[in-house]
C-alpha cells in the first residue's frame, strides 16, 4: 500500500520567477496543484516541513493529503525541481486524484537477495530498469516492487513480465530488463606508451662510406696495399685526411 504524509499550502498571488525568488527567501517553495478538471492553482509551502515529509518516503509513488485554505485533497508529486547545487526543493507539482479514479504513475523496483551468480562464480548483477509505469486505483498504490533475484546464474536476466503487482496494470513493456548478471569483469593490462616502446628499442646506427675508403677496403680485400705517395723535396708524407663522419656515427 502507498504511503500517505499531510502537508499545509496556501495560495500564492504572485507568480513569475520573481515571485518564485521571494517566496524562497521566505522560507516557503513555490508549487502548483492541477489535475481533474482544476484550473492551474500556484501555491506555496513551507520548505522545513516539506523536507520533513519527504524524508524516508518514495516521492513519485507516496499519497500526499494537501491542505489548501482548510479544504484537503490527496495529490501526487508530479515533478520536484532541485536546486543545481545544492539539495533544496525549488519547486513541486502536486496532480489531485480521486479514490474512485485510476491513476497512472511510476514506482521504483527494488532488487532483494543476492544472486546465485554472484555468490558462487564471482558475476556482477546489473540493474538495468529502476522503475515502471503502472495504472492503479490510489488505495492500491505500492510504495515499490520487489523483485527476488537470489536465483540467477551468470547470463540469466529478470524482465518488467516477471513482475507481480497486484491489483495494478503494468504498461511498460513486459520484454524490457530489469536486472541481469554478467560474467566477472577481467582487468585490462595498460598497452605500452609510444615513450616506452621508443626507450626499448635500440636505434639504428648508420655511417656513410666515403669513395676513397670504399677503395681501400676493395684493395685490402684483394691482399694488396696502396702506394703512399712521394713527398716532393724530401719532406715529410703529408698526413692522412681526417675522416669526417656522419653526427652519430660509430668509430671504426
Amino acid at each position: 500500500m502507498a504511503q500517505t504524509v499531510s502537508l499545509s499550502a496556501s495560495p500564492r498571488q504572485a507568480t513569475g520567477k520573481g515571485a518564485a525568488r521571494q517566496a524562497r527567501f521566505r522560507g516557503r517553495v513555490p508549487a502548483v496543484i492541477y489535475g481533474h478538471g482544476r484550473d492551474t492553482q500556484p501555491l506555496e509551502l513551507e520548505a522545513k516541513a516539506l523536507e520533513k515529509a519527504l524524508q524516508g518516503v518514495e516521492p513519485a509513488s507516496t499519497i500526499i493529503d494537501l491542505a489548501v485554505d482548510g479544504k484537503t485533497v490527496k495529490t501526487l508529486i508530479r515533478e520536484i525541481q532541485r536546486h543545481p547545487i545544492r539539495p533544496d526543493i525549488i519547486h513541486v507539482d502536486f496532480y489531485e486524484i480521486h479514490a474512485s479514479e485510476k491513476v497512472k504513475l511510476k514506482v521504483p523496483v527494488h532488487l532483494v537477495g543476492n544472486p546465485d551468480g554472484v555468490r558462487n562464480a564471482g558475476g556482477v548483477l546489473d540493474q538495468v530498469t529502476r522503475e515502471v509505469e503502472i495504472e492503479v486505483l490510489p488505495a492500491d498504490i505500492p510504495d515499490r516492487v520487489e523483485l527476488d533475484v537470489n536465483a540467477l546464474k551468470i547470463g540469466d536476466s529478470l524482465h518488467v513480465r516477471d513482475l507481480t503487482i497486484p491489483n495494478a496494470k503494468i504498461l511498460t513493456d513486459g520484454d524490457l530488463t530489469i536486472a541481469t548478471v554478467v560474467p566477472p569483469r577481467a582487468e585490462e593490462v595498460a598497452a605500452p606508451t609510444p615513450e616506452a616502446a621508443t626507450e626499448v628499442a635500440e636505434p639504428e646506427l648508420i655511417r656513410k662510406v666515403r669513395e676513397g675508403e670504399e677503395e681501400e677496403g676493395e684493395a685490402a680485400a684483394e691482399g694488396g696495399a696502396p702506394a703512399k705517395p712521394e713527398a716532393k723535396g724530401g719532406a715529410a708524407p703529408a698526413k692522412a685526411e681526417k675522416t669526417e663522419k656522419p653526427k652519430g656515427g660509430k668509430e671504426s
